[in-house]
């Protein structure tokens, strides 16, 4: 028996046990390079919130359903529904200037934001280069941002 023979019939002997050694404590090896390597994660900007675009999509949308409950019916029976829109709207317009740094003041709850607030909040949002619904007739007096 040569050594070459030898070296061969180890590797066939060894080679079971190395595999469920692998398979065993592979995990935890894998599990402690992770802990030990520095998280990416708080090296690299994070987003403070959705997309701009899809802000922009959901104010566009919730703006079109005031103006549709302002036109639809007596407004006493829809004054919860508007103020809710209303709420949904300041809340989706302080995330959109928070992103497009325009200036406005945070709310402490959502609908906060006086109508007043709301109007001058949605214009420099529009100033800022958000596309809004041309008309808003019940935020505006003339119909227009």
């Amino acid at each position: 028996m040569s050594l070459l023979d030898v070296g061969k019939l180890v590797i066939v002997i060894l080679t079971p046990t190395l595999v469920g050694t692998a398979v065993v404590y592979a995990p935890r090896l894998w599990a402690r390079i992770a802990r030990a390597w520095p998280d990416r994660a708080d090296r690299e900007p994070q987003p403070l919130g959705p997309p701009i675009e899809q802000l922009a999509a959901d104010l566009r949308r919730l703006l079109r359903l005031h103006d549709e409950l302002m036109r639809s019916a007596h407004a006493a029976m829809l004054a919860h529904r508007v103020w809710a829109v209303e709420a949904a709207i300041g809340v989706r317009a302080v995330e959109a200037a928070q992103a497009l740094d325009v200036p406005h003041r945070k709310p402490g709850t959502p609908g906060d934001l006086t109508r007043a607030e709301l109007v001058a909040l949605l214009h420099g949002l529009a100033e800022a280069g958000l596309v809004l619904p041309a008309a808003i007739r019940h935020f505006t007096k003339d119909g227009r941002l």
